[in-house]
């Protein structure tokens, strides 16, 4: 009993781990993530789904840095003062906006050409661009006003320099069914005017038209959209444009619509084409 007693109290105390199995925190981490990459996916679904074809390339060509960005303004080091601002309409709500002035569905090729020929494309592009940039005032102040830019946007093709004016929701640039400019246009073909006296490529006219609902059995359209060119040269021509250099009006009538949605007021628009003279 004695030796018993002596004998040194051992007391043992088990090690409780927390957090173990299903019970830790990891999954949580793990369903997180997940949480967030669905939220950005079904976010994307729907920009995809509320945005036009021409806005998404829009988008595209503004994140992309080979392809110059169509803004309204930026800096650049052209002969102006300004770099690209050719735009798509897809891009901002004024038309104008993430602009971009990008490059058409067409762009300048300069490929297979002698060096003399490259050059001379490269000296109509930077004409080009470098009336783009006074336009939209990639450099600084724009030649037209907030409310004109909304209605203008640019992209340089292998024809040229595309100068759109369109509709907008709330606002046109024609009298309903009429080819009755409104101020605005006017504004904005007095300052093109102006422009395009610095080159002297010949120019291009064309009308576009929206779609209707209701068919009939001769089509408006075509002599309304022609009706339109027609005065927006007579436009160009009071701001001080050379007749001569007026290479042809065409009116396109409602069969090539600038948005998937044809009845879209902004398929109503005028096409400007400072045309290429080196081709």
């Amino acid at each position: 009993m004695g030796a018993n007693s002596n004998a040194p109290v051992i007391i043992k105390r088990k090690k409780i781990v927390g957090g173990g199995g299903h019970h830790g925190g990891a999954w949580k981490v793990a369903y997180a993530d997940f949480v967030t990459a669905m939220m950005a996916f079904f976010m994307l679904m729907w920009l995809l789904n509320a945005t036009t074809e021409q806005q998404r390339k829009g988008i595209a060509d503004y994140f992309s840095p080979t392809i110059p960005i169509n803004r309204i303004s930026g800096g650049g080091s052209g002969a102006f003062g300004g770099a690209d601002i050719f735009t798509e309409d897809s891009l901002a709500q004024s038309g104008t906006g993430i602009s971009q002035p990008t490059i058409g569905q067409n762009p300048v090729r300069v490929e297979d050409t002698t060096d003399g020929e490259a050059a001379a494309v490269a000296a109509q592009v930077a004409a080009l661009r470098d009336i783009e940039a006074v336009l939209m005032g990639a450099g600084g102040e724009s030649m037209v006003s907030d409310q004109a830019l909304r209605h203008i946007v640019t992209r340089l093709t292998d024809e040229g320099l595309i100068i759109e004016i369109f509709d907008l929701p709330d606002a046109e640039i024609f009298l309903a069914d009429t080819a009755t400019p409104h101020p605005i246009t006017a504004e904005i073909a007095a300052i093109l005017a102006r422009l395009f006296d610095s080159v002297k490529n010949p120019v291009e006219i064309r009308g576009h038209l929206r779609a209707r609902t209701i068919l009939a059995v001769e089509n408006p359209m075509w002599d309304l959209s022609m009706a339109r060119a027609a005065q927006m040269r007579l436009l160009l021509e009071d701001g001080g444009l050379d007749p001569r250099r007026i290479a042809q009006l065409a009116g396109a009538g409602d069969r090539a619509p600038a948005v998937a949605d044809s009845t879209a007021p902004r398929n109503n628009r005028i096409e400007i084409i400072l045309l290429r003279s080196d081709i």
